[in-house]
């Protein structure tokens, strides 16, 4: 077989060829956010008639943690589920991961988990999208900035287009983007407006939301893609699993890809870290899933 050539080689990288929704979701979003954040606290802590109350900066904190945990409550059951068939969502549950997949801003599905098999296949080695190897800028943000045409025209697998749920979430991606990202926002802007509430605190929790939403991206990446592949200390690592609900984990996964959870079933501490795989663990219980593999190192 041909030897592949490093993608962060071969794909052209220019002004022209950035690939602006990957732009827009990894870079001008968080920093949208991070605009509003300075927004609102300079109103309210400048013009006393608006002003930020002490109470207002927990409950934004609150909101930012939710974000981040419904984040993960999309890309986890994403992996673990939906691309390496560790088991199986009943309908309900898969309307869940798909609203919180579209919350997450990491693309179609279709492109997701074509991407992942690719770094399956060609983990640490020319034709992994994602190779630390070659360059851990390229690695963390790079090869979602510069794209290779080729792999966007990759059709979705089989075993996701049969699924309904999936295909009618890629199908209308970007209406549901829309809607999750600006339509929810601004109807809740009216909310407080219409109540009286202030417009103050209502920016600084959206403007929280939208920073947590850029911290789980690129913990995300970051933990995922440079790190987990990589020699880090243990605190590093356990701090990015804290952010990703456990996918920083990443030399386990690799080992053993089919299992529902990064870390051992017993323990508080495993199953705090690792809360994608307890909230798995809870969705069987409820009977919102079936069929679970577990490694058996794990189990």
């Amino acid at each position: 077989m041909a030897q592949l050539a490093p993608r962060a080689a071969f794909i052209r990288k220019s002004w022209a060829s950035l690939s602006w929704p990957s732009v827009f979701s990894a870079v001008i979003y968080p920093a949208l956010g991070l605009l509003g954040l300075v927004i609102a606290l300079g109103i309210g802590l400048g013009w006393p008639s608006l002003a930020i109350r002490w109470w207002h900066l927990p409950i934004a904190l609150a909101a930012g943690a939710a974000t981040l945990f419904l984040c993960n409550q999309g890309i986890g059951p994403l992996h673990r589920i939906w691309q390496h068939k560790a088991g199986e969502l009943r309908t309900i549950a898969q309307l869940i991961v798909g609203l919180n997949c579209i919350l997450a801003m990491q693309g179609k599905i279709k492109d997701w988990v074509n991407y992942h098999a690719q770094h399956h296949r060609f983990a640490d080695r020319p034709g992994d999208p994602h190779n630390p190897a070659e360059g851990r800028f390229w690695a963390w943000i790079g090869w979602v900035m510069w794209r290779d045409p080729a792999d966007m025209q990759r059709p979705m697998v089989r075993w996701l287009r049969e699924n309904r749920v999936i295909a009618f979430a890629d199908k209308h991606h970007v209406l549901l983007s829309l809607l999750v990202h600006l339509g929810v926002p601004l109807c809740c802007y009216g909310a407080v407006l219409a109540l009286g509430g202030g417009i103050v605190p209502a920016l600084l929790i959206h403007a929280t939301v939208v920073l947590a939403r850029g911290v789980h991206f690129h913990a995300t990446t970051i933990g995922v893609n440079v790190c987990g592949h990589m020699q880090v200390p243990k605190w590093v690592t356990w701090g990015l699993a804290l952010l990703t609900g456990g996918e920083a984990f990443h030399r386990h996964h690799h080992a053993y890809p089919c299992s529902i959870l990064h870390l051992p079933r017993k323990g508080f501490l495993n199953r705090l870290i690792d809360y994608n795989g307890t909230v798995l663990l809870l969705l069987g219980k409820l009977r919102l899933a079936r069929n679970y593999r577990i490694a058996p190192q794990f189990a």
